[in-house]
């Protein structure tokens, strides 16, 4: 399975691709951060965000994404950056027709260093690890996308996976 995750943020975002299958190692294929000028007005900033997320969805040609699910911050102008990043996201997935999954900062950190409390560090520090890579993917939001990509193939491919199976046998073809 090959996924795309995005750390969502306006200023930068966070795009991690790999490739894996549940209980496996996973394989590093690229990743990326999508920066805009904070100078831009904010249309302008939302259009090259959605143009790159859609230039690396063509280019990768990933079979899901998964998308950090925005949660509640302290300060109300940076939510509504993330908020409308992730937007843009979960559109550039729905738009080429892909399975796209949320999932909170917590879970992934439980699924990448088995701890929902995890920091930066360490989640970099077992994405490294992990992906077996020379060094760390700089800056964090590369990280935390290639978190939430792993996240998924992980939890998200065994989610459905079983939704699959319990469909089946929901329209009478139990295999």
């Amino acid at each position: 399975m090959r996924v795309l995750g995005v750390d969502p943020g306006l200023t930068r975002c966070g795009v991690g691709v790999v490739e894996g299958v549940p209980g496996r190692p996973c394989t590093l294929v690229a990743y990326y951060v999508v920066y805009t000028d904070p100078a831009d007005e904010l249309p302008v900033r939302l259009l090259h965000l959605d143009r790159s997320l859609t230039e690396l969805v063509a280019e990768h040609q990933p079979e899901s994404v998964a998308v950090e699910r925005v949660f509640s911050q302290h300060n109300v102008r940076t939510v509504m950056g993330t908020a409308q990043a992730s937007g843009i996201a979960v559109l550039a997935g729905a738009r080429a027709g892909l399975p796209v999954q949320t999932y909170t900062p917590s879970e992934v950190k439980a699924a990448v260093t088995g701890s929902g409390q995890a920091d930066k560090a360490q989640i970099t520090a077992m994405v490294t690890r992990l992906l077996r890579l020379p060094e760390p993917p700089r800056p964090a939001d590369a990280a935390d996308a290639l978190a939430l990509a792993i996240c998924h193939i992980w939890r998200g491919g065994t989610r459905s996976k079983l939704a699959a199976a319990a469909d089946r046998v929901r329209r009478g073809g139990a295999r």
